[in-house]
């Protein structure tokens, strides 16, 4: 097991006499890169700044390196992390002095500030711009200088606040597959935080879900976005048909959901008589004409109509009544070649290994 580089209990940030953050148990390991995920105003911005010691929580305590943060001078602390926010701050000074802004504040030798200054704006593809003004950057080449600056210092933590939020999807892409790269090659500690379930799961070793400023879940992306622990979470992390029902029946590890009059087939140990919530993301389902249902080993079959199709990149989200909603996700031309529209009658297909259960 990884060291435990940051350790938060018990934590509790008010404001205006409501509780905007509270995290009961975090452990952060080293060398992983956490993505904390939420809607807006879900308390992770207020987390990262409780984590980088710019905000004094009511109740709770982090330990960094097992130690209570608080024992630390808070300026020796900062000088062992780096923070990049959605802005970045930078200097009306050039892009080589802005990336070299945190070792000089640190006291480094002129030929190491040189040389590590050189290696990141290298790395981060903007040796052309070192000379430029950093106030005649655009926004992806100001982020990157932000990033070279951060990652120049060597930190021990990383906090990364929604750095790539203000950025158009384009520049947004290929940043993030640089950051990517780079946190592969450093290994350096960091919590990313963000909304977008694409990043976390490109950046995030582990995921942790701050919904109405309480932590709900922790743990791996593919655990998370296919067992979500409750409704909330599932509905946030895209699992779009959540159907409420009851287990009927029990055999061998097959669970039989009785919902609306439907019998659903699941895997999994749930006692019978157990409400539980039926969950399915879209990408599980497959869609075929009623009377072409395509051979599969799917337990599951339900005939419908689809009610909406909606455009989603090179994805249609398909809407299917069939006496509950099903949403189904299929690529452009599968629905093309299956002449699907609003009306058509189709056959919603799933395996019940696909089916994740919450008990209610």
């Amino acid at each position: 097991m990884p060291e435990t580089i940051l350790s938060v209990k018990n934590l509790l940030v008010r404001r205006s006499d409501q509780t905007v953050l509270q995290v009961d148990s975090l452990d952060i390991h080293q060398g992983e890169v956490l993505a904390v995920i939420g809607p807006n105003g879900a308390g992770k911005s207020t987390l990262l700044l409780v984590l980088a010691r710019l905000l004094q929580p009511q109740a709770g305590q982090v330990y960094f390196r097992g130690n209570p943060m608080e024992q630390e001078d808070a300026l020796t602390y900062r000088r062992r992390i780096a923070l990049v926010l959605q802005e970045p701050l930078l200097m009306h000074q050039s892009v080589f002095d802005n990336v070299a802004a945190g070792l000089k504040f640190r006291g480094f030798p002129r030929a190491e500030i040189k040389q590590r200054t050189n290696e990141w704006l290298e790395r981060l593809e903007i040796s052309h711009l070192r000379n430029r003004s950093a106030h005649r950057l655009s926004g992806g080449e100001a982020q990157r200088a932000s990033l070279a600056r951060a990652f120049a210092l060597s930190p021990e933590l990383l906090l990364l606040d929604e750095p790539f939020s203000a950025l158009d999807a384009p520049t947004r892409s290929r940043l993030l597959q640089d950051l990517h790269a780079l946190l592969s090659q450093t290994s350096i500690t960091t919590i990313f935080i963000t909304h977008d379930l694409d990043e976390a799961l490109l950046l995030g070793d582990r995921v942790a879900v701050l919904l109405g400023g309480v932590l709900r879940q922790v743990g791996r992306p593919q655990d998370v976005f296919t067992a979500p622990s409750d409704g909330d979470v599932a509905a946030f992390v895209g699992v779009e048909t959540v159907i409420a029902g009851k287990v009927a029946a029990l055999q061998n590890g097959q669970i039989i959901v009785e919902a609306d009059g439907l019998h659903l087939e699941a895997v999994g140990d749930v006692p019978v008589g157990t409400p539980v919530l039926f969950c399915l993301r879209p990408e599980d389902i497959t869609l075929s004409p009623v009377d072409g249902i395509a051979i599969s080993s799917a337990r599951n079959h339900l005939s419908g109509r689809i009610t909406r199709m909606t455009p989603s990149g090179p994805l249609v989200r398909v809407v299917v009544d069939c006496g509950l909603p099903v949403v189904a996700l299929i690529t452009r031309g599968s629905a093309n070649e299956l002449k699907l529209m609003e009306g058509h009658p189709v056959t919603a297909t799933f395996k019940a290994t696909a089916v994740h259960l919450i008990p209610r």
